[in-house]
């Protein structure tokens, strides 16, 4: 086997191997005979049909299934030889027989990058403290009055205000042109939610019923709606209607409403600090991994295969896909471009990808691998999160690269596992609270 490797980009080689005539010769003989036994010519008995006459009419089909078992049986061992370090499946290119009786194929391969870790034994990371403040418990507390509160319609000449239900048309434009998915008819904005961002409800305030206005909205690249996100809107209003809200006393009757088990406002209390938490422990250990991938994405400066970050752009805009077509809706029918999207999430990619290279290169230091019991784990998550069967969860994954996903999930979380084993976890001081809405 010949192999000639060129750099063509700093991660990207391009190989062309070339298999020699005693190699490719058995091959193609094989497949002719096989070809022989099983292909009916007219004119011809099965099995006698002449090579010639087979090249003539199946030569080419016949010739791209040998190709392919060719490259299949040599390119991981043309790796090996090279010593290359490949990511991803390659791009196989130029497949030829030559007239020698030699087979040529280009192989395009990405392979890792090769660079030093930063620090990632002693971050210091600032987090939330886990102990809950009597002010969010009071906070907690509004927000409960508000579910609890009974609404009636606004009195005469009563001006928009937190906590009020308003019941609008909107029409959002941008660049001058209406968007077909940002349109809506008797939608009720919840004051103080923020569905639809802060500023959309924001220039509600001081409206009455009956009024029509008009007015831009800029929302920030992260927003969560794809649809807006980045994007200055211009939004038509019509103001239909406006309810208030008549806010409960705040006593043990109210803790009896929310819970029959509740006898006093302090139960009450007590249930949302056990809650809070309990969330709190949740989220920080998700806000703990995100810090800790951040900051070791920060200190590392290396390049990652192109082919990688596409393939991690798909996967972001099918999940993006996925979540518009809960509404009905295409990136399409939504109004979105395409390329704006692509190029807007490109860096995310780029930083999951490296982040994942970081990690793997941490379990290559310190010996990290995943054992029977970690995928005996992963298989019992499975089976609580969709109310199955261990074994039945298990006969989905017959096959290597049905499993590799879930491997790959369960190794990262095995190397986060010990980063933060080994991270410093320090309190940040509370931010001053927001003034609780709902007051009487």
């Amino acid at each position: 086997m010949d192999i000639a490797v060129e750099q063509v980009a700093d991660l990207t080689r391009k190989l062309t191997v070339t298999l020699p005539p005693e190699v490719v010769k058995p091959n193609l003989d094989k497949a002719y005979a096989k070809a022989n036994r099983e292909l009916s010519l007219k004119g011809f008995r099965r099995g006698r049909i002449p090579r010639q006459v087979l090249q003539q009419h199946f030569g080419p089909q016949i010739e791209n299934e040998v190709g392919e078992q060719l490259v299949q049986e040599s390119y991981f061992n043309a790796t090996e030889q090279e010593k290359l370090d490949t990511v991803v499946h390659p791009e196989i290119h130029e497949q030829r027989f030559n007239e020698d009786g030699s087979f040529t194929y280009v192989a395009m391969v990405d392979v890792k990058p090769v660079f030093e870790l930063g620090q990632y034994k002693g971050l210091e990371i600032e987090l939330p403290p886990l102990s809950v403040s009597d002010l969010e418990i009071d906070l907690e507390l509004q927000r409960i009055r508000r579910r609890q509160a009974a609404v009636q319609s606004a009195p005469e000449g009563h001006a928009i205000a937190m906590d009020d239900l308003v019941t609008v048309d909107f029409q959002g434009f941008h660049d001058g042109k209406a968007m077909k998915a940002v349109h809506s008819e008797n939608y009720l904005v919840d004051m103080g939610t923020n569905r639809l961002g802060e500023d959309f409800e924001k220039k509600l305030l001081g409206l009455h019923q009956g009024e029509k206005t008009l007015y831009e909205v800029d929302f920030p690249a992260k927003y969560p709606n794809p649809l807006l996100a980045g994007r200055k809107v211009e939004f038509k209003v019509d103001v239909k209607e406006v309810k208030v809200r008549v806010m409960p006393d705040l006593d043990d009757e109210l803790a009896k409403d929310v819970d029959e088990n509740y006898k006093s406002l302090d139960d009450l209390k007590n249930a949302i600090r056990a809650d809070l938490t309990k969330a709190r422990e949740v989220a920080r250990q998700g806000d703990l991994d995100d810090k800790i991938m951040s900051r070791l994405v920060e200190q590392s400066s290396f390049s990652v295969p192109k082919r990688l970050v596409n393939y991690e752009l798909q996967e972001i805009l099918k999940q993006m896909e996925a979540d518009l077509k809960l509404s009905g809706l295409s990136i399409e029918t939504a109004g979105l471009d395409l390329n704006e999207l692509v190029e807007r999430n490109r860096g995310f990619a780029e930083q999951r990808v490296k982040g994942d290279f970081i990690l793997k290169r941490i379990a290559e230091v310190e010996g990290i691998k995943l054992g029977n019991e970690d995928l005996e784990r992963g298989y019992q998550r499975i089976a609580d999160q969709y109310n199955m069967g261990i074994e039945e969860v298990k006969s989905y994954f017959k096959r290597r690269e049905e499993l590799l996903p879930m491997m790959h999930e369960l190794h990262n979380e095995k190397v986060l596992n010990f980063l933060r084993e080994q991270t410093k976890v320090i309190d940040k001081a509370p931010e001053a609270a927001p003034e609780a809405s709902g007051a009487e």
